[in-house]
């Protein structure tokens, strides 16, 4: 069941063709209400971002590889619902695997793009590539869009976001393991995301942010040793 719509939220101005507009527009209103009801770390502020992450880096593969056949509509809708049917906030009878095709066509799209960004959404979370790094690899080639979503969102978990977002994460779904928990995500998880980048334009922010974390790791460690001893 679709959530209850609330009251328009601002449209992103993008590359986007004519004839995509009033889909991408319907599907922009769905999921400004369906990201509502997640914690600060998934809301639809982290949507906006990634958004524009896919935006830049977009822009920057035209002009490198002038010669890829982006979608734009397939690359801007998969960036807007990458999160839709997430597994961390899925509901045990919710189907992720066709949720977003199934979407898609009950707001008017063709079956084609449906499935197209349902194939992108599904491969860009970094635990799927991790469980399934062939299938990523074939989705690559054969959707060159992933890539630029891929690194939007992940670019989106590192830097001073990035910070901000674990924590607001942690609060939320792990209150009981505290901050340092927070913290040892850094290693566990996003230090490893600029190696994982697939565009030049990724790459390159994702070392500013990746420095970022760094950053604020050394100041957290000095700040939190003790300067005392415990029995």
């Amino acid at each position: 069941m679709a959530p209850p719509l609330l009251m328009a939220p601002p449209l992103p101005i993008l590359p986007i063709p004519p004839s995509s507009l009033p889909l991408f527009t319907a599907i922009n209103t769905y999921v400004h209400t369906y990201m509502s009801q997640y914690d600060n770390s998934h809301d639809y502020a982290h949507i906006l971002r990634v958004l524009s992450n896919t935006h830049l880096i977009h822009t920057s593969e035209l002009h490198i590889h002038p010669t890829t056949p982006y979608d734009p509509t397939a690359l801007y809708l998969a960036a807007l619902l990458h999160d839709v049917g997430d597994h961390k906030y899925a509901t045990p009878d919710q189907d992720s695997e066709a949720y977003i095709a199934t979407l898609l066509q009950q707001h008017g799209a063709p079956a084609a793009l449906a499935h197209k960004v349902q194939d992108i959404v599904t491969c860009v979370s970094y635990s799927h590539e991790v469980r399934n790094p062939e299938k990523v690899r074939v989705m690559l080639q054969k959707h060159p869009e992933l890539a630029i979503v891929q690194d939007a969102d992940r670019l989106d978990a590192i830097g001073a976001v990035g910070i901000g977002r674990c924590f607001s994460f942690g609060a939320a779904k792990l209150p009981e393991q505290g901050m340092e928990r927070v913290v040892a995500h850094f290693a566990d998880k996003l230090y490893r995301l600029e190696g994982m980048m697939k565009t030049e334009c990724g790459r390159e922010m994702a070392g500013r942010r990746t420095e970022v974390l760094r950053g604020f790791e050394r100041e957290w460690r000095s700040e939190v040793e003790l300067s005392f001893e415990l029995s």
